[in-house]
């Protein structure tokens, strides 16, 4: 295992740890990944629980989502991961969460997508830099078929280079960056967003 490998493995075990402690990743749901180079990438083995990831639970697979290490199942959503870094190069890092607020918000959300203006914390996500902007978010119906999901995601992101990132409904969130604290700030400032925005329905439809 070369050092790069191992950095890049470590990031995503302190990642497994963080996001299991916030509640945002319980038990064997999510999945995470860096970029290793331009044709590889590094992902969660499938069916391991993110707050106990060890070096052991990290694989690699090329960029059309196949294990290049026999006897490791990468996540069944690994597709979605390789989508974002065939999509742009920029991209290092992905996370996928599961949290309670992405969850209940996107099940709660008629449309396809939700809108966030006028919020602070807005300029904590890449190539935001004021709370006067709007931040849309796609929401995709969920589906067992994720070549078929990852279908549907495309359009979206042909069309809208400056997405950070995206909900399926009653499922969770994707979200990526340049490097893994890129994501992690960018899942922060999410979970701050949706819990406001629950809040704020909640008192609206008292």
């Amino acid at each position: 295992m070369s050092l790069t490998r191992e950095h890049l493995s470590l990031e995503i075990i302190d990642a497994g740890r963080f996001l299991y402690g916030r509640g945002w990743s319980p038990a064997t749901s999510s999945n995470y990944s860096t970029r290793l180079s331009a044709s590889e990438a590094l992902l969660t083995v499938s069916g391991k629980h993110k707050g106990q990831l060890g070096l052991d639970d990290v694989l690699a697979t090329d960029m059309a989502g196949n294990s290049l290490e026999p006897g490791k199942k990468p996540s069944a959503e690994t597709l979605l991961h390789t989508q974002l870094y065939n999509w742009r190069p920029d991209i290092g890092a992905v996370l996928h969460t599961h949290s309670v607020n992405a969850t209940v918000l996107s099940r709660l959300t008629p449309g396809d997508s939700i809108t966030f203006e006028d919020y602070e914390l807005q300029k904590a996500f890449s190539g935001v830099s004021t709370h006067a902007s709007r931040v849309h978010v796609p929401i995709f119906d969920n589906d067992q078929d994720i070549t078929r999901l990852a279908r549907n995601v495309q359009p979206w992101l042909d069309t809208h280079p400056d997405c950070v990132g995206y909900l399926i409904r009653g499922h969770g969130l994707y979200t990526w960056g340049p490097r893994m604290s890129d994501a992690l700030r960018q899942i922060e400032a999410f979970e701050f967003l949706f819990e406001c925005e629950l809040k704020t329905r909640a008192v609206l439809h008292r």
